[in-house]
């Protein structure tokens, strides 16, 4: 059983009051459902796995994402997104990525805090980000250094892809959510 959007949202406004998270979440959640209409795979199995997979993280920054996994397994979600949640923490939970989704969350995760703190210094934002730019920046570990970026290379290779290609899909998802204004 997987919640709608609707509900999903609903849970996202119960735990989640920053809205930084807020919008990183629907950044996450956007991105995977890309790659699930990529992969043939259910795109809103993966979307709903973006939104929530931080769910627990103000409420229980130390329990992150023990708490979550308690309450995907109470409330029946599919064992695919309890997989994804618990291996986009595998340093913690010890759950090491078996699934593309799995893959695609932490590929995508990380990468999206790090494409958004770029947008925000340029002053184009978005328009006219290149993947070389964006990888010249991921090397200056100076710049949005709370980024993990061995994580992010560890779920690019997990998921199989090309860096520079995967930045490329990242921005082209991203950009249209902040037309109309910078967020």
């Amino acid at each position: 059983m997987i919640p709608t959007r609707e509900e999903a949202q609903k849970l996202l406004g119960e735990h989640v009051k920053d809205d930084y998270q807020k919008l990183h979440v629907s950044m996450v959640a956007n991105a995977l459902e890309m790659y699930a209409k990529e992969y043939g795979e259910d795109p809103e199995l993966w979307y709903i796995t973006g939104l929530l997979h931080d769910l627990d993280y103000f409420e229980f920054p130390d329990g992150h994402p023990l708490k979550s996994l308690e309450w995907f397994k109470e409330w029946q979600y599919p064992e695919e997104l309890i997989h994804a949640v618990a291996a986009h923490y595998w340093k913690k939970t010890g759950v090491q990525p078996a699934s593309k989704l799995a893959a695609a969350l932490i590929s995508i995760d990380e990468l999206a805090g790090f494409l958004y703190a770029y947008s925000l210094m340029r002053p184009e934002h978005w328009e006219g980000m290149k993947p070389s730019s964006v990888q010249k920046k991921f090397k200056d570990r100076a710049f949005a250094a709370k980024i993990d970026r061995e994580e992010v290379m560890f779920g690019v290779e997990k998921l199989g892809v090309d860096f520079s290609e995967h930045i490329q899909k990242l921005v082209d998802v991203f950009k249209p959510m902040f037309l109309g204004g910078q967020k």
